[in-house]
């Protein structure tokens, strides 16, 4: 198979969809691998060790969509990519199209067979291709959140770990999954006083005693999320639907209750945020105020750290890369369960329900979409 990587040109993602390890990987099962030409430099990978690795560099954007059967990326195409669509293309990446409409109707218009990192779902309900993301925001919002708080920066002039004689933040994080937990870790780190909010009673049951004593377990509801933010110097917002819209958990009136300065960092924004008032930002302009709050609403927040993201999602990412290109897209979903919930789009029908439901749009069954 033709295996096509584009360089990623939203605002600010240094990312890039495969490492040298994987097209060696690639190439090694007899596929050919093109590599858009600066690809990899935000990730602090030249030209040459793809070169080496058997890769052929593209010179341009127009030239590396055109030259494969399977595109690899990162974040989801933009306006300006929509060109390079055709039916007889399959599209593997990052799409949250419950949040992406203009997305989701260039892809059916176009017939692409588009296959999403984020709906990859195995029967424990783990989202592999996620996690590995999630973890990198999760860590880094509690980072980038105690920067906002600095006053410099619009924040109260809060440090979140104090000084000996002095309080530290309060830090609610609502969602104890991958991104929750990871963000509880950092934030446990760095002093803060930690309360994670939660719907799973089991899930609460590890964190409390993995770090009994250190952070508080809330079981979430509508009251005890009030309670949580108004007394919160940062809430970081971390909750997932599968494929779906994120919840709205934080409502404007409720962030009009909270301290002046405190900071939201909603790392859901992707999947349209779980805060009323959220909306994309980038890296450039992260931030923005909701009455004396701020917001800070990155949609690709890993595209900050790209080494260490790009190779994180690699090692993720490339057994399902193998998997399509060694056996073809429809018999690679065939074989894994997991992979064919990935299956977004096909031949101009929405295949995953919840981006359907979404935007009012026909569902077409994934078995029928694979017969």
């Amino acid at each position: 198979m033709k295996v096509a990587v584009p360089r990623e040109i939203k605002n600010n993602e240094f990312r890039v969809a495969i490492t040298p390890a994987g097209v060696h990987d690639l190439v090694g099962n007899g596929h050919e691998v093109f590599i858009e030409t600066g690809a990899g430099t935000g990730s602090s990978i030249p030209d040459e060790r793809y070169r080496a690795a058997g890769a052929t560099i593209l010179p341009d954007a127009a030239s590396t969509w055109a030259a494969g059967q399977m595109v690899l990326k990162v974040k989801e195409p933009v306006a300006s990519e929509f060109g390079f669509f055709r039916d007889d293309l399959v599209l593997f990446t990052y799409l949250h199209l419950a949040a992406e409409e203009e997305l989701t109707r260039a892809l059916l218009a176009s017939g692409v067979t588009a296959i999403a990192y984020e709906t990859v779902q195995l029967p424990s309900r783990a989202l592999p291709l996620l996690a590995p993301m999630s973890e990198v925001a999760g860590r880094l919002a509690p980072i980038v959140g105690a920067n906002a708080m600095l006053k410099p920066n619009g924040g109260p002039g809060l440090l979140v770990p104090g000084v000996p004689g002095t309080h530290p933040a309060k830090i609610a994080i609502l969602g104890g999954g991958v991104a929750g937990t990871a963000a509880m870790q950092v934030a446990l780190g760095l002093g803060a006083e930690v309360t994670v909010l939660d719907t799973n009673l089991f899930r609460l049951r590890e964190l409390d005693a993995l770090h009994y004593g250190r952070v508080k377990t809330i079981a979430s509801n509508s009251f005890e999320i009030d309670k949580a933010v108004v007394d919160s110097d940062m809430v970081i917002g971390s909750v997932l639907i599968p494929g779906a819209k994120a919840p709205k958990l934080v409502s404007n009136e409720m962030v009009s209750r909270m301290r002046p300065g405190s900071v939201l960092v909603d790392i859901a924004v992707d999947q349209g945020g779980c805060f009323a008032d959220s909306h994309p930002t980038t890296h450039a302009d992260p931030t923005f105020t909701v009455h004396n709050s701020l917001f800070y609403c990155v949609a690709n927040m890993p595209g900050a750290v790209p080494n260490t993201s790009t190779y994180a999602l690699t090692n993720a990412t490339l057994p399902y890369v193998r998997s399509v290109a060694n056996r073809g897209w429809a018999d690679a979903l065939r074989a894994d369960a997991a992979l064919a919930l990935g299956l977004n789009t096909f031949r101009g029908a929405v295949i995953n329900e919840p981006v359907a439901n979404a935007h009012s749009l026909p569902h077409r069954d994934l078995a029928d979409a694979l017969a």
